[in-house]
């Protein structure tokens, strides 16, 4: 049975990270990680700032090789990143133990990353391999995929249960009952992580009951 793990790391732990000296008020949220040969590919929500001044602040960074905005939506701008492949960081741990991403979003603050593995030796082969490399991350929890009543949707508990509570607080009431942050300070949130759990969530469930498979 897949296992979700959830865990925190300091803001500048690896090139994402450094955007935030300059550019604090920012929000990276990862999008998906693509594997090519030596190197980990990740594509990247940034809000909170304009283009140009997103792009000068990773290229800023040494070990950013390539960086390509790919679309925008508004204020947010999804990026494409590839950085030095001898640079050795969460993402690279992350890839090695063949451990997906399901949120990764960063601020000034830190990181708050949920990820599934196929089993829990995979979580015991990233935590390692983050000790022998010096890479700090706090695990605030480890847990079981949950199926919601008995149907494949895959829901982890985290996602199932901020879906639950935004419901129950009228967050999808017209007009809204309960605001982003109502719900976030409930659960002991960011609005950031929040936000990523019911996107996410919402995706899940329209892929398994809506979607053509």
């Amino acid at each position: 049975m897949s296992t979700v793990m959830e865990f925190t790391s300091p803001a500048d732990e690896f090139p994402l990270g450094t955007v935030f000296e300059n550019l604090p008020s920012v929000t990276v949220e990862l999008e998906r990680l693509i594997p090519h040969e030596t190197l980990v590919i990740p594509y990247f929500w940034v809000r909170g700032a304009e283009a140009e001044d997103i792009e000068a602040a990773f290229e800023a960074h040494a070990g950013v090789v390539n960086l390509e905005l790919i679309d925008s939506v508004d204020d947010e701008y999804l990026m494409r990143a590839e950085w030095e492949g001898e640079y050795y960081g969460i993402l690279t741990a992350l890839a090695e133990s063949n451990i997906s991403v399901l949120s990764g979003v960063g601020t000034k603050d830190g990181w708050n990353f949920e990820v599934r593995a196929e089993d829990r030796s995979a979580v015991s082969e990233f935590r390692t391999d983050c000790q022998a490399h010096g890479i700090p991350i706090e695990i605030t929890g480890v847990h079981q995929l949950l199926a919601v009543h008995g149907d494949d949707y895959e829901l982890t508990d985290t996602q199932r249960e901020a879906l639950v509570l935004a419901y129950e607080r009228g967050y999808f009431d017209s007009p809204r009952e309960a605001s982003l942050e109502d719900v976030a300070a409930e659960l002991g949130i960011t609005q950031q992580s929040l936000s990523s759990r019911l996107r996410r969530g919402h995706r899940r469930l329209i892929a398994e009951t809506l979607a053509d498979p």
